[in-house]
């Protein structure tokens, strides 16, 4: 199978390059533009995207990817349960594969209308598909409670430990400012806790197949001789 944009700016005659690439044993190419034919804020924008995208599919093909690509029909298979509304086909190839590949094309200029995406939408794409199909966001707040937690305990040990040696201390700030530290660190990281379990209930209802099949080989068909035993 496959895609491109209607408005042209990746021709069809490219396709060929995309089927030779994909016969090389990969599972979805990416046609990558040579030259984006775009202006500075889109490109900043898609860059910004294409980040968001290699965080959650954990490949260096994830900054090549384009909506000119390549595909099995097989791979399609691996989501073909997939009910949620918000829809990445580059995220769901994850599913099926992990064989991916990008060749060079042409990228022409667009001859008419305007792009529907603009730095806005774009950034909310990317935050879409972070919140739609990862948990980074909620480990980067446990992490950030843990570490403020740690941080609060270092400094009630330091206040104590200030306290005992030189028997003087600021009154009440520094045991106070500890012990907010260390409150809304484990407040943080509890959050962080209970949203993993989160996770894990919407990774559910995506109905993600813990395994796929991307091929079967039929035995040869043997003859039976004799009775059985």
């Amino acid at each position: 199978m496959v895609t491109l944009d209607d408005d042209l700016q990746n021709p069809p005659e490219e396709i060929p390059k995309l089927l030779a690439c994909l016969s090389e044993g990969f599972d979805v190419v990416y046609g990558t533009p040579e030259t984006l034919q775009h202006q500075a804020v889109r490109n900043l924008a898609s860059w910004t995207t294409k980040l968001a995208l290699q965080a959650i599919m954990g490949a260096e093909t994830a900054r090549k990817v384009s909506a000119f690509r390549a595909f099995r029909t097989s791979v399609r298979e691996s989501f073909a349960d997939y009910r949620s509304p918000f829809v990445n086909l580059d995220v769901l190839f994850t599913w099926g594969t992990n064989r991916f590949g990008s060749v060079a094309v042409k990228h022409r200029p667009r001859e008419q209308g305007r792009s529907g995406y603009n730095f806005r939408r774009l950034f909310t794409h990317a935050l879409n598909m972070i919140t739609g199909f990862s948990t980074i966001p909620l480990q980067i707040a446990t992490f950030v409670g843990f570490t403020f937690t740690l941080f609060g305990f270092g400094v009630l040990l330091y206040v104590l430990g200030r306290y005992v040696v030189l028997g003087s201390s600021v009154p009440g700030f520094p045991f106070l400012a500890s012990l907010i530290a260390i409150l809304g660190g484990a407040q943080l990281f509890a959050l962080g806790v209970m949203g993993e379990y989160l996770a894990r209930i919407h990774f559910r209802t995506m109905d993600r197949p813990p395994y796929f099949v991307g091929s079967t080989t039929r035995p040869p068909n043997t003859q039976r001789k004799g009775p059985c035993p």
